[in-house]
């Protein structure tokens, strides 16, 4: 299955990238997009997940042609 995976704000900075589109094995989660995308980088415990525009848990199973998306924390006021 193929998913895109987005990455926002200071985390895409980090990474140096915006996006991935990458080919997972079935019932792939989205920490092991994570991983498949950044290999031993730890995804931080403070970011938040998305597919499709929907927040998710991290175990979240993803299916063909899922968005996933990961977010930094925000602040500001």
């Amino acid at each position: 299955m193929t998913v895109t995976i987005k990455y926002f704000a200071s985390l895409a900075e980090d990474l140096g990238r915006r996006e991935d589109r990458l080919s997972l094995a079935p019932a792939s989660s989205v920490v092991d997009a994570w991983r498949a995308a950044n290999g031993d980088r730890e995804l931080p415990a403070n970011v938040l997940t998305a597919v499709n525009h929907a927040y998710v848990e991290r175990s979240h199973v993803l299916a063909d042609g899922d968005e996933l998306a990961f977010f930094p924390p925000v602040t500001g006021g």
